[in-house]
């Protein structure tokens, strides 16, 4: 397989491209970004033949996915917060930038591609666990770009019988995920705090839930999917169904490192969503083969990373 992947240098796109290199059924992986929030150090001795461009070069897009047999579309402008500041760009990225890797991929001939969309989707629905089949009601213009880029794809397959797979992926986590920045996810910036003796800022009372999944997980369930051209007429929730606070979370970061932290809580951000839990019937249904990593495996294997970042 040839694979061509948006947003490669980033966080689940390099942990991607290293797990795809990886396996005997694939023959080469292309990279395109615009190293906007990717880093090229995360691709330091991957064998990888990467392109430093925007998917909204439409075409320079079209130049690199020429010849690959699936695109797995991972290029965005991700957090909440950040669409909150500045919603047009998240929509540009997001939005505009899905219609042309799908425009490209009918212009080209490839036939499969592969989106990530977002839990967040889901918003202001109170309903657990979150099924595809539930309604949506986004709370920010991220989630909004992300519905979009789901809507699209599952448009394109319908208009086109482009074969489309849309996840909608649920806090992804793992080693390579940064923390040093104002937009950093919840876990990377817990495990920074906690590795630097700083108090632990908790948005909220800390009761608010997430469906963590660790990007091995993320990685394994990716390549069955491009392994057989999975496609599907509906999103899939790429989760496995936890159901962790913050709270929790703390204590199980607590476990792994052998003592207490300080928590210093805060006023919740708006957009946020208050509890957050997959169904994962479909995911189990199309991908029985992927055991997904438990959460405190996943934390001791990022907190492994974390530490040896620290120790360079």
């Amino acid at each position: 397989m040839r694979i061509l992947i948006t947003g490669g240098a980033g966080f689940i796109g390099s942990n991607l491209t290293r797990y795809l290199l990886g396996q005997a059924d694939v023959d080469s992986v292309r990279i395109i970004d615009d190293l906007s929030t990717g880093r090229l150090r995360n691709l330091d001795g991957l064998d990888s033949d990467f392109t430093e461009g925007s998917i909204l070069d439409y075409e320079l897009l079209k130049d690199v996915a020429a010849g690959v047999d699936s695109i797995v579309h991972l290029g965005a402008i991700p957090s909440v917060p950040r669409s909150i500041s500045n919603p047009r760009a998240s929509h540009e990225a997001n939005a505009t930038g899905t219609l042309n890797v799908l425009e490209v991929a009918r212009e080209v001939g490839v036939e499969h591609v592969v989106v990530a969309s977002s839990s967040s989707v889901y918003g202001s629905n109170p309903k657990l666990p979150k099924s595809e089949f539930d309604w949506t009601r986004p709370m920010s213009p991220y989630a909004a770009s992300k519905q979009a880029t789901e809507g699209y794809a599952l448009a394109y397959q319908f208009s086109y019988g482009l074969k489309t797979l849309a996840f909608r992926f649920f806090n992804v986590y793992g080693p390579g995920q940064a923390a040093g920045h104002a937009y950093a996810a919840v876990i990377p910036k817990f495990l920074d705090a906690a590795l630097n003796g700083r108090p632990l800022m908790v948005h909220g009372d800390g009761t608010q839930s997430r469906d963590f999944t660790f990007v091995d997980t993320v990685c394994s369930v990716l390549h069955h999917a491009l392994t057989g051209q999975v496609h599907s007429l509906n999103p899939v929730n790429l989760a496995y169904g936890t159901n962790t606070t913050l709270l929790d979370l703390i204590g199980l970061i607590e476990e792994e490192l052998g003592h207490s932290v300080e928590r210093q809580l805060a006023d919740p951000r708006a957009g946020d969503v208050k509890a957050s839990q997959a169904d994962n019937s479909r995911v189990r249904e199309l991908f029985p083969a992927v055991d997904p990593i438990p959460l405190h495996e996943g934390l001791a294997a990022t907190i492994a990373w974390f530490t040896s970042e620290m120790g360079d």
